[in-house]
């Protein structure tokens, strides 16, 4: 993935994997990763802590989009 960009952060992975699904169902590619404020906060385990959404540039305002209906729904 190149030109990523962050779409936005949540406090758990459970809550930023439920948003990659309905980004995925969108047909948007999508990560989650942990954020530098997380960093270390398990020993270096990579889990727990705040995640960031991360989709390419060109799919971000589609994403945004597709997260906004959903949110309305």
């Amino acid at each position: 993935m190149d030109d990523l960009v962050v779409l936005e952060a949540v406090l758990t992975e459970t809550e930023a994997e439920l948003i990659c699904s309905i980004l995925r169902n969108a047909g948007i590619h999508c990560l989650q990763r942990q954020t530098s404020f997380s960093a270390g906060m398990t020993d270096g385990l990579p889990v727990g802590g705040p995640r960031e959404i991360v989709v390419r540039g060109e799919d971000a305002g589609k994403a945004r989009e597709t997260l906004e209906l959903r949110r309305r729904s």
